[in-house]
């Protein structure tokens, strides 16, 4: 009877062996698992993220279409006669003005300050340098702006576009 227990005792140690074995399978398959799931909840977060940045910057061209128009409108603002700055046609004007600088500013794109500021070759290009006594006359220091001649933006801090600008000497 020795050797049947001995033989009952091997079987059962045997299928102890292989239910540790499965067992362990199972837990290294299960963790596996887990990884691949935390691996891809974090791939589809950062795809989301990138779709999001893609769409918000897919507007940069409409935008950057827009912004001559914008242009336009500031240009001929400049050129208005004094006695007609107060005209309802000349208001209503500004208020279109108005309108699409709101608009912009709302979906995240700001004009980039220039006049009085010292020259920042990031933000700013240079299309002219005044002489020391214009720019004086102007009220600039060396290397300031003393004029603006096309507004640079930022879209959420990002440059979208440089501003041209004149310097003083």
């Amino acid at each position: 009877m020795a050797e049947e227990d001995k033989k009952n005792l091997t079987e059962e140690e045997k299928v102890r062996e292989e239910l540790a074995q499965a067992k362990a399978k199972c837990e290294e398959y299960l963790n596996g698992w887990k990884r691949e799931r935390a691996d891809f909840i974090n791939y589809k977060k950062d795809e989301m993220e990138r779709i999001g940045e893609l769409a918000k910057y897919a507007n940069t061209e409409i935008i950057l279409k827009i912004i001559p128009i914008l242009d336009n409108i500031y240009l001929a603002e400049s050129h208005v006669p004094e006695e007609l700055k107060e005209n309802k046609w000349i208001n209503g004007f500004n208020q279109i003005k108005n309108q699409l600088a709101s608009f912009l500013s709302k979906e995240g794109i700001e004009p980039i300050e220039t006049v009085g500021k010292p020259f920042d070759p990031n933000f700013h290009e240079v299309v002219e340098e005044i002489s020391p006594s214009e720019a004086l006359a102007k009220g600039g220091k060396p290397g300031t702006i003393v004029e603006e001649t096309q507004k640079g933006y930022t879209m959420d801090g990002k440059i979208i576009r440089v501003a041209k600008v004149k310097i003083s000497k």
